[in-house]
């Protein structure tokens, strides 16, 4: 059973790892990419709060989905 509390901070670190940890790929992927193209886009502002988003997200996804499984 996988712990909910490092599948969150795996994913406060690096947007996906939690996902990753808790056995969900294709999601772990799309978080990751998500957050390497606002991060990018932070670059120009626009991207910050979105960036934020899929950050807090990933956390909060990861924390459930261990709990869950």
């Amino acid at each position: 059973m996988a712990s909910p509390i490092l599948a969150a901070i795996l994913s406060f670190f690096i947007p996906g790892l939690g996902q990753f940890y808790t056995g969900q790929l294709l999601k772990a992927i799309a978080l990751f990419i998500m957050a390497v193209i606002f991060g990018y886009l932070s670059i120009i502002i626009i991207g910050i709060p979105f960036y934020l988003i899929v950050w807090l997200y990933s956390m909060y996804d990861a924390y459930v989905a261990a709990q869950q499984g």
